[in-house]
């Protein structure tokens, strides 16, 4: 598509963008993959069609490439917050970067000036608190007992 052809549309990204994170939200991956797809097409330096691959990661649980999205993110633009809440959530959910995962989460909630990023670090920090650090009830910790040997 041409330079002329691609002006016309330019005033659709924030449109075709807000669409993609929708159609994330909807388990519709087509759609969010043309969506961020189109908006990268017109604004190829904006950073935010990639937010959204890796948020689409995310949702599907696929942490390793949600991670590694939301850090090249943040070396093109280091203060993007969104890249950076969600990069803590990622962190948080494996157990060997919890702790960085919360540290990042905290240092967003207390620095960012966007009441939405806000809202969503303390949100992801009430989750990790909540599920991904919970010990595990008496049920979960019990392991099947092991027969002496010899005995069936």
């Amino acid at each position: 598509m041409s330079e002329e052809a691609l002006k016309k549309f330019k005033k659709d990204y924030f449109l075709l963008l807000e669409a993609g994170f929708l159609a994330v939200n909807d388990a519709d991956e087509d759609s969010a993959i043309k969506l961020f797809r189109a908006a990268q097409l017109l604004e190829p330096k904006a950073t935010f069609p990639r937010v959204g691959f890796g948020y689409m990661h995310f949702c599907k649980l696929e942490i390793a490439q949600a991670t590694d999205v939301f850090n090249e993110v943040l070396e093109k633009e280091p203060d993007n917050e969104v890249a950076k809440t969600l990069l803590g959530l990622c962190l948080s959910m494996n157990p060997s970067s919890t702790s960085k995962g919360e540290k990042l989460l905290e240092s967003t909630e207390k620095s960012s000036h966007d009441t939405g990023v806000k809202k969503l670090a303390h949100t992801a920090l009430d989750f990790v608190e909540k599920f991904v650090k919970k010990a595990p009830s008496p049920a979960e910790v019990q392991k099947p007992k092991r027969s002496p040997k010899g005995h069936k």
